[in-house]
């Protein structure tokens, strides 16, 4: 298994801190385009660090970022990569995108882009000048599949098809731009054999990266309210690394494993609340996977 951290040492010459930034942009099932409410998991307050603030210019909330990491890199030069990361962001006028993107790569020591959205947010146009944008810098577009499976989908209120996921990593690898996919593992009505059934279609994917993680309940969510009214069993720690462990067996070994857990606060979290963190378990599960 190829870990992120060395690839990004590998693609852009020496340590690489990703910083996250808030272009305040929506989702298309939170204005009312697709629905309202977002996901059902989804809560942005749960995994957004408090320097991207959307009321901050791009340009404050990466001076920020850097000084928030200030410390850890003191002795050593870091080149970051500015992580769109909360909502859509690929969900505006392309003049706006164009403008918040390079706004960010204007930034000292900003070495490229990472921008997460839906398959649902691109359109051809966006995609010409996003192929433009790869050939001058890094970039990596990263998109929420959650699942291969269409219930799934429908039942956390993604507001897209697992088929529009494959057509949006498809169109966007043809243009030679780096991929990356994010799908949520313990979703409690698929089990074992639907799990490897999509990590094959994964594995058929023209992805560069992949990042797992455990699916968390998260307070103050439409899945919190489910789980509250009718608890389902969650997976321990150790049953969760066996899944992981099976799941990447399916996958190439050229595809770059970005993490297999998230973690967000834990005052958020209801379920599952393992006392275990990331890097720790990412160790494990290295270490487990040979």
């Amino acid at each position: 298994m190829r870990d992120i951290g060395s690839w990004f040492r590998q693609q852009l010459g020496g340590r690489v801190q990703k910083l996250s930034v808030s272009s305040g942009v929506s989702c298309p099932n939170r204005d009312g385009s697709l629905g309202t409410g977002g996901c059902t998991f989804c809560l942005n307050q749960a995994f957004t660090p408090s320097y991207a603030d959307p009321s901050l210019s791009i340009t404050r909330q990466l001076e920020a970022g850097k000084q928030f990491f200030a410390k850890r890199a003191a002795s050593k030069r870091v080149r970051y990569l500015a992580y769109f990361q909360s909502y859509s962001n690929t969900y505006a006028p392309l003049s706006e995108l164009e403008r918040i993107y390079e706004e960010a790569l204007s930034v000292r020591d900003v070495a490229g882009l990472v921008i997460a959205t839906r398959p649902d947010c691109i359109s051809p146009a966006l995609l010409d000048y996003l192929e433009r944008l790869s050939r001058r810098t890094f970039l990596l577009i990263e998109y929420g599949i959650e699942s291969a499976n269409d219930d799934t989908l429908r039942r956390i209120h993604r507001g897209h098809t697992f088929k529009q996921s494959q057509q949006a990593v498809c169109l966007t690898a043809e243009r030679g731009i780096r991929v990356g996919g994010h799908i949520i593992l313990g979703f409690p009505w698929e089990d074992r054999p639907e799990l490897m059934r999509q990590a094959d279609l994964i594995a058929q994917l023209p992805l560069t990266t992949l990042k797992l993680h455990q699916l968390q309940i998260i307070r103050g969510t439409e899945m919190a309210r489910q789980y509250e009214a009718a608890p389902w069993p969650m997976p321990t720690a150790r049953e969760y690394t066996a899944l992981v462990l099976e799941y990447v067996s399916h996958l190439p070994q050229s595809l770059i494993l970005d993490r297999f857990v998230s973690q967000s606060p834990p005052q958020m979290v209801i379920a599952p609340r393992w006392g275990i963190k990331s890097s720790e378990f990412d160790k494990l599960i290295q270490g487990r996977g040979g």
